[in-house]
């Protein structure tokens, strides 16, 4: 089966055909590091980086480059509050985001650009739509720039929006606007308001660069002006990603192909952000949960699909994913070592290949796992060696293996974190057998092994969704 996916723009899945053969370039919207990230923020990373390690699976030479927004309204603001630079707010807030993608294994893009590093690239791309006539000076000696949208005909394909339908742009003062949905691609310095650091000389006197012209310059400096696909959160569709591309086209650029977009993480039916105080920063949820924990609930959702958050469901994830790795430790308790040589299943592939299916890949890991379990059973042999081999590179995809150099070899965590997780893989792996033994209706077995853990002082929960455990 050829690589699925779909595509934003057009609202359909095609088959991916890359630009230029066995080659991919990939650039993805990273955050603007104005806060400590949350759940929300990082589901970007790990989803594009499911996406950029199957797509090397496939065998292509991927440029994976995902920018950081470091100058900014926002961060501007924020950092006035807090009585600090903007650019140590900046930096210090990057430097928590590099923990939370380390910290859940997001491998690094092939590079990670930052805005503050560009701006000539972005002055001279603006200078090009000044030229083409695309975009104008404000004629109210704010400096500002500003692009027009009338001016191009497709503006709004993106998103299948006509331009009088449209709300005004609310980045910038409209007093300078030919229209009010022309949006900034220069913000001039507001010399009483903002500090002097963060303002760059240009033809149009000192300034920034709006948000949006950042990714058109870093995606056509590192990916050149045509890429493959372009991925974000989905709230980046409008404006930021329609004013991207009608940009880069204006200028003559082809930009990207292909539109992917991943869904929100919502609480009590919300965007999970910081402005609603709803937010959960990665160091908390960390505290209560191991990494791959965290990212294996992630995981185990459809990048378009809206994940209401809840520390219920994440149990129940946890609960779930530690049925995998107590497999993988019973059968190293058995072959000696779980070989990472493994050949991926139909079902997972197939799963994969259809837009990045990765409920369907988890739900075929399970049922590897369960053949597995029934394996075990009969000691070392070739089919347990194959089918726990086949877990292990399956979720290496996923970036799930607990084996991973990256988990540290136990899948992260402190010392009561490791200890802890091989009391739940202890678990998991009793309640399997109990599982099992309900299955064949031997009553005595799964009775036994019930009051064998209730002995342990662990209290066990029957839910619809699998069998829960707490201390007693």
């Amino acid at each position: 089966m050829t690589f699925r996916l779909y595509d934003t723009a057009t609202r359909e899945v095609h088959d991916f055909v890359p630009l230029e053969e066995g080659k991919v370039g990939l650039y993805v919207c990273g955050l603007t590091v104005q806060s400590e990230p949350h759940v929300g923020h990082v589901r970007s990373g790990v989803n594009f980086d499911v996406l950029q390690r199957w797509l090397r699976h496939l065998g292509y030479d991927v440029t994976f480059i995902r920018n950081v927004t470091d100058i900014d309204d926002k961060i501007l603001i924020k950092s006035a509050e807090q009585g600090r630079p903007w650019y140590n707010l900046a930096y210090a807030m990057y430097r928590e985001l590099d923990k939370a993608y380390t910290a859940l294994n997001v491998a690094p893009p092939t590079y990670e650009p930052a805005a503050t590093g560009h701006v000539p690239e972005m002055i001279e791309l603006i200078a090009e739509l000044i030229g083409r006539g695309h975009a104008y000076a404000a004629e109210d000696g704010s400096g500002d720039v500003y692009f027009d949208v009338r001016s191009w005909p497709s503006y709004g394909e993106l998103t299948h929006q006509g331009i009088d339908d449209m709300e005004p742009a609310a980045d910038a003062d409209p007093r300078g606007k030919r229209d009010p949905r022309d949006f900034a691609l220069w913000k001039g310095w507001k010399k009483e308001s903002e500090p002097e650091t963060a303002a760059w000389p240009s033809p149009w006197g000192p300034g920034r660069p709006g948000w949006h012209i950042e990714c058109s310059a870093m995606a056509g400096k590192y990916l050149g002006h045509a890429f493959d696909i372009h991925g974000g959160g989905v709230d980046l569709r409008f404006p930021h990603h329609e004013n991207e591309q009608a940009q880069s086209r204006a200028a003559g650029r082809p930009f990207a192909t292909y539109w992917m977009h991943n869904a929100w993480i919502t609480t009590s039916g919300e965007k999970m952000s910081k402005s609603l105080g709803n937010s959960l920063t990665i160091p908390a949820v960390l505290a209560k949960y191991r990494g791959i924990e965290l990212r294996y609930y992630l995981v185990a959702a459809h990048y378009r699909s809206h994940v209401e958050f809840s520390f219920e469901a994440l149990d129940e994830a946890v609960v779930g994913f530690r049925r995998v790795e107590a497999f993988l430790e019973r059968a190293a308790e058995v072959l000696g070592e779980v070989p990472d040589d493994g050949v991926l299943c139909a079902e997972f592939i197939e799963a994969m290949d259809n837009d990045l299916g990765t409920p369907g890949a988890v739900a075929a890991i399970h049922d590897v796992v369960r053949e597995g379990n029934k394996l075990i059973a009969g000691g070392d042999s070739a089919a347990l060696r194959g089918n726990a081999a086949s877990v292990r590179a399956m979720l290496d995809i996923l970036g799930l293996d607990p084996a991973d150099p990256a988990w540290g070899g136990h899948s992260g965590g402190t010392p009561d974190d490791k200890l802890k997780a091989a009391v739940d893989a202890l678990v998991a792996g009793l309640l399997e057998e109990r599982a099992q033994a309900r299955e064949a209706k031997d009553w005595a077995r799964a009775d036994a092994i019930r009051d064998q853990i209730k002995q342990a002082g662990i209290e066990v929960t029957d839910t619809p969704t699998g069998p829960t455990w707490t201390v007693s």
